[in-house]
């Protein structure tokens, strides 16, 4: 079986019942949230499984949940039936309060980095909230968009935040406070302020 089929040389790509440019912002939509689960996967390998089962777990689960938004986002046909739904982002609700209880107080607000794991996850939040932008300027642009992915990934930048600074606490790395940052956080539970 060959990986090439030479039918995207003309910048085109296949869509689930239709072709569309490469450029086109769903192509861009799910392509970003591509390059998220490969990040996904780096943070995964860098995490010592004896330390970290339980966001080894969450990762791959979320991995999984990735993937399905990236189908539903390719789904143009006239019988659309979406994987994603709101279950899986309250149950990652629940794991970003988990990990907000375990991590150290925050109070202001805090440098990308660490220990290579946590780095990793700081990259990942990161390309989430540009997911997430260009989700809503594709929810602007065209009908019968699946409005929950949205939402997931808002929700999944908020985990990657948490899970980042869990993977230094539990390491023993503090994280590096921005200098000039003065206290923006009333209380230990509030992570939405690093990207909202």
């Amino acid at each position: 079986m060959k990986i090439y089929t030479k039918t995207g040389d003309k910048g085109q790509t296949s869509l689930i019942g239709a072709r569309a440019d490469k450029d086109n912002i769903r192509i861009e939509t799910y392509g970003t949230i591509d390059e998220l689960n490969s990040f996904i996967g780096k943070a995964v390998s860098e995490l010592d499984p004896t330390i970290f089962s339980d966001m080894l777990e969450d990762l791959e689960t979320i991995q999984h949940e990735l993937f399905d938004c990236g189908g539903d986002l390719a789904n143009v046909s006239n019988r659309r039936v979406y994987k994603m739904s709101d279950e899986p982002i309250e149950a990652m609700e629940k794991r970003i309060d988990v990990l907000v209880e375990e991590g150290p107080a925050l109070e202001r607000f805090i440098l990308p980095g660490g220990t290579p794991a946590a780095a990793t996850l700081h990259i990942a939040r990161t390309i989430t909230r540009r997911a997430e932008r260009l989700m809503v300027t594709l929810m602007k642009t065209e009908e019968d968009v699946p409005a929950v992915v949205q939402r997931y990934l808002n929700r999944l930048s908020d985990y990657l935040f948490a899970a980042a600074r869990v993977a230094n606490a539990r390491m023993n790395v503090s994280d590096v406070e921005y200098v000039r940052s003065a206290k923006v956080f009333k209380n230990v539970g509030s992570v939405k302020k690093e990207g909202e």
